[in-house]
């Protein structure tokens, strides 16, 4: 394989890309704004006029493109050009669907493809810092570590393709409605005169916000251990006191409203006994999944 590497798509994670790269392996790069040449200029990397003449130069390319349709669009020139790459890198937050569709694309030309989701920000990638989470075949893999450990200080194989991408978009929606939930938590603890602050060093403390995830998901669902515990009775009641006390100090809530739920159908189920992470047995049904490692 070629030493020299294309990134398709320069913006703030392409050029952050760029920069980890940069003096490390030779780079072509390409956008389709121009101006986004200029951002570049400082690094060591040569400006391709079009993807095919990219495609022409290098081995390997990384792709940083800001929607799925593109990726698609991009992908099929690339792997029609008269010299295909060898290996393509998505490195783009799209769906695993998506994914498996792009390597779809790939095979018939014998073009190697890897999605390798970035769990970082854009900071770290300059400093070649970053997390991929990355999923496709183990000798496609291997391939694409020594460009991924230019921009990487772990890389993550979860499986075939999908799974680096299945695996951001999880974590993307868990950091997301984290951020409303602890928004709606700030605004009520303003209103009773609590400091941000002291919310913060609170939730922060090992029986803070990590708690939920090493105890209950960990410990308890991983396991399918209900026994004992703060019961769903109990948390269905602290759960209903953050309800009125919201309505109290007049603060909206939508994420920890809707969380509320959950507790109810439980109760009426007649849960109230088990720890309240046995709420996973709800969505164990309604998925048809096991989150627990037992086997039942």
């Amino acid at each position: 394989m070629q030493t020299t590497v294309g990134i398709v798509g320069l913006g703030n994670a392409g050029s952050a890309m760029a920069t980890a790269l940069s003096g490390k392996m030779g780079l072509v790069g390409f956008d389709v704004n121009p101006e986004r040449r200029q951002a570049v200029a400082h690094l060591a990397l040569a400006w391709a006029p079009s993807l095919s003449e990219l495609a022409r130069r290098v081995g390997t390319v990384v792709l940083s493109l800001p929607k799925p349709e593109i990726s698609k669009a991009v992908v099929t020139e690339l792997v029609q050009a008269a010299k295909a790459p060898e290996l393509i890198i998505e490195t783009s937050t799209i769906t695993p669907q998506v994914a498996q569709e792009l390597d779809a694309i790939c095979q018939p030309r014998h073009v190697r493809f890897v999605d390798a989701a970035i769990a970082s920000g854009v900071a770290s990638m300059a400093a070649g810092n970053i997390t991929f989470l990355v999923g496709g075949e183990p000798d496609d893999v291997a391939r694409a570590h020594p460009v991924l450990e230019g921009m990487a200080e772990a890389i993550m194989h979860l499986g075939p393709v999908g799974t680096g991408m299945g695996a951001k978009v999880v974590v993307n929606g868990v950091l997301h409605a984290v951020m409303v939930v602890l928004i709606e938590a700030g605004a009520m603890a303003t209103k009773l005169g609590l400091p941000m602050q002291t919310l913060v060093d609170i939730l922060r403390r090992p029986e803070g916000l990590i708690r939920p995830l090493t105890h209950r998901l960990q410990e308890r669902i991983m396991q399918g251990n209900y026994a004992g515990g703060m019961s769903v009775s109990n948390a269905r009641k602290d759960s209903t006191l953050a309800l009125q006390t919201a309505q109290e100090l007049g603060v909206p809530l939508y994420a920890i409203q809707a969380s509320h739920t959950p507790y109810e159908i439980a109760e009426a189920l007649g849960m109230g006994n088990l720890d309240y992470a046995a709420l996973a047995t709800l969505w164990e049904q309604w998925a048809s999944v096991q989150l627990s490692a037992e086997t039942k």
